[in-house]
């Protein structure tokens, strides 16, 4: 990015612990949006036999 999206400041950071952080960040964001079913869309069948066998299993 230019100096000028960034309001003239450029901060050194190491390339390790950003890279780290902005997995971590994506990685949750992913997992939010698409791993964990919206209770709002309704169970899926695979969500209904999981919930299903474990009220079972007790």
């Amino acid at each position: 990015m230019s100096d000028e999206m960034q309001g003239g400041k450029v901060l050194p950071v190491e390339i390790a612990d950003e890279m780290r952080k902005s997995f971590i960040d994506y990685s949750m964001s992913v997992i939010v949006s698409r791993a964990l079913p919206d209770v709002r869309d309704g169970l899926k069948p695979v969500h209904r036999r999981i919930l299903y066998t474990l009220h079972e299993l007790g």
